[in-house]
């Protein structure tokens, strides 16, 4: 069974953030074989500290405007090696490259279906399309 369209929706939209700020490597991780508390994680990285932060602030900002979610919770704001962003169904892992190679979760989580997102053009024709999506149910719902 493949994850929820929201999800891979909201996915796409966060690789494409991550993307624009200099994030690299977004992998989508189902782990909902694994927990009840989300459907998946996406796990990507940046260079630095200061681009950790700011592809996190990204992802937040860039969500927010195009879905209109907040997460639920933030965790490592402060420090900028690694900052995790709860959005309930798919929580984002931002992380410093040296973070990302020793804690491997994409290795951790191993025998949950990982898949590479695409960046770049093909993020954004998604963002895009998420755009559409939200605002047509915003008008169904109005």
């Amino acid at each position: 069974m493949s994850l929820p369209a929201q999800t891979t929706d909201l996915a796409a939209l966060v690789a494409a953030a991550a993307h624009e700020r200099g994030g690299a490597d977004p992998v989508l991780v189902d782990v909902r074989s694994r927990m009840d508390l989300a459907d998946a994680f996406v796990v990507v990285s940046a260079p630095t500290p200061r681009q950790v932060s700011a592809v996190a602030e990204e992802v937040m900002d860039r969500v927010a405007r195009a879905v209109r979610l907040r997460p639920a919770h933030i965790e490592g704001r402060g420090g900028g090696t690694w900052i995790l962003i709860d959005y309930s169904d798919l929580v984002v892992h931002v992380m410093g490259q040296q973070d990302r190679e020793y804690y491997a979760l994409e290795r951790l989580w191993g025998d949950c279906p990982a898949t590479r997102l695409e960046d770049g053009a093909e993020a954004a024709r998604r963002e895009a399309a998420a755009r559409s999506l939200a605002h047509a149910a915003a008008e169904g719902g109005a």
